[in-house]
């Protein structure tokens, strides 16, 4: 979601220039760039990175440099990346007006080899930092910067979707391993006395570094396992005895069928707990399932859909609208997916469950808002 004029108003709203501030952010050097308008040759700086006493040191110089009072008000912004959001509280800390940019949303020469390097960069970060200012939301893309807190609550969900992806890549391994030499078995409770048992194509028994090998990545599925375990209940525990409205939310979404505590967790965590949607197009699109059309002259076409906002969201909503299919057959949504696509293709079928996706994700927010459940959908007993 794209913030609007909160920074903008500023240049109207106080007496004298304003110190722009543009971040090229590395992982060893800093490249800073320092403007009080267009058609000025920026001053450019390098710094250790994360060095936060040489960055007040060079803003307060450079607004020296520009003939600038020390209380004269600073704008700056960097690129979302992984420095993540610390920078960013110290700077409002500091009296900074920080902007982080969607690194996607910036714009680009559109040519086949082109000039790249910090400095440029950095230069044209800031001369699009100016025109931000001076009244082009459209620019770019502005992310909205969660809380401590809000941003402390995805890390269990995140982490529970890491170690199942850590442990199916380890299944996945000793899988292929095991059909490397001719051998097809389900890696799952009881593999280590499966393993004892196994032959190779002529009955002779497996290769000792090979089971060796497999022994040592079952450890790796236990320790998995036992982590997953230890968070799912972590998650339980926070369901049945937190007091937290995040948590309000989640049951909320669970008394709806089809909806699971995975995905109720996940939806409110990382979407509807701490943004504040205005209307159903920045709910699509901050999910990345808003459409992408292209359209020059008489030529006119469809893209699909941007894939531009949270990776984690949008899978887990092609995924809970098959299950919403499933277990909410009569609802108006469903109803409405049958009748458009129910009869096609399997093509037209996985196109169809994107939109309704996208539908069911607005009205899941409409759910949260106001409590009206979906039309025709049925709560659990």
């Amino acid at each position: 979601m794209m913030t609007t004029a909160a920074t903008r108003d500023l240049q109207s709203t106080v007496a004298g220039p304003v110190l722009h501030l543009a971040f090229e952010l590395g992982q060893w050097k800093w490249k800073l760039g320092f403007s009080i308008g267009l058609g000025q040759r920026p001053r450019v700086r390098i710094m250790a990175a994360r060095d936060v006493p040489q960055l007040a040191y060079e803003i307060a110089r450079a607004k020296e440099r520009f003939g600038l009072s020390a209380k004269a008000p600073v704008v700056s912004c960097y690129e979302a990346g992984r420095e993540g959001f610390w920078l960013h509280r110290w700077l409002v800390a500091h009296e900074v007006a920080n902007h982080v940019v969607d690194s996607a949303s910036i714009e680009v020469n559109r040519r086949k080899r082109r000039a790249k390097s910090d400095r440029l960069d950095v230069g044209a970060l800031l001369r699009q930092l100016i025109r931000y200012l001076a009244g082009e939301p459209k620019v770019w893309s502005v992310v909205r910067v969660p809380t401590v807190l809000e941003e402390d609550q995805r890390q269990l969900h995140r982490e529970l979707l890491t170690a199942k992806r850590d442990r199916a890549r380890v299944t996945n391994r000793m899988k292929g391993l095991l059909a490397n030499q001719g051998v097809v078995v389900q890696v799952g409770a009881g593999f280590l006395a499966e393993l004892a048992a196994l032959e190779l194509w002529d009955g002779t028994a497996l290769p000792p570094g090979l089971r060796v090998r497999l022994e040592r990545e079952w450890a790796k599925v236990e320790l998995f396992t036992a982590q997953i375990r230890q968070l799912e209940g972590e998650r339980d525990e926070q369901l049945r005895s937190g007091t937290a409205s995040a948590l309000e939310l989640v049951r909320q979404l669970l008394r709806l069928r089809g909806i699971g505590v995975n995905s109720a967790w996940l939806y409110v965590m990382e979407f509807f707990g701490w943004r504040e949607f205005r209307n159903r197009r920045e709910v699509g699109g901050l999910a990345g399932l808003a459409p992408t059309p292209y359209q020059s002259g008489e030529m006119s076409r469809e893209q699909g859909i941007a894939k531009a906002g949270n990776r984690y969201i949008r899978a887990m909503a092609i995924e809970i609208a098959w299950g919403w299919l499933r277990f909410q057959p009569d609802s108006a949504l469903s109803r409405w997916y049958q009748e458009r696509f129910g009869e096609g293709s399997s093509r037209i079928r996985r196109i169809g469950i994107v939109a309704l996706a996208r539908r069911l994700l607005v009205e899941l927010w409409r759910y949260l808002e106001t409590g009206v459940v979906p039309e025709g959908a049925v709560l659990k007993a």
